[in-house]
């Protein structure tokens, strides 16, 4: 079992950065790939950015390439979303998720995810 609890959220105008993190329990995080969703109100939760077991593969949604880079700390339990450049499309809560690794499954999709946060609210006001 996995408890996340995310951080960092608030309030930020255009332009301007934020770090998201997402502190995890137990002594087993290095063996779960992590992942950042966003929802905003109205539509479906969405991937942001995935991380493997180590970090050394990282992945992105091509709305956020360039602009965000998802990052672990295995000894702190911790995974980390900082985000520049942002923009009013950005505004949603986000949420931090983590993964057994299974094959056939994917970073991408929500459904491969066994443990989420409570997520945190990210608005970019323009």
């Amino acid at each position: 079992q996995v408890q996340l609890v995310e951080s960092g959220g608030g309030l930020v105008q255009a332009g301007g950065s934020l770090r998201l993190s997402c502190a995890a329990s137990g002594r087993t995080f290095s063996t779960y790939g992590m992942g950042w969703f966003r929802q905003a109100p109205g539509k479906e939760r969405e991937f942001v950015a995935g991380t493997s077991q180590s970090g050394t593969t990282t992945y992105y949604a091509d709305s956020v390439k360039g602009r965000f880079t998802i990052s672990r700390d295995n000894a702190k339990n911790t995974v980390y979303l900082q985000m520049n450049s942002l923009k009013p499309e950005d505004t949603a809560v986000y949420y931090c998720a983590a993964r057994v690794i299974r094959g056939g499954s994917s970073y991408q999709a929500a459904s491969s995810y066994n443990y989420w946060g409570l997520g945190t609210q990210v608005t970019v006001s323009s």
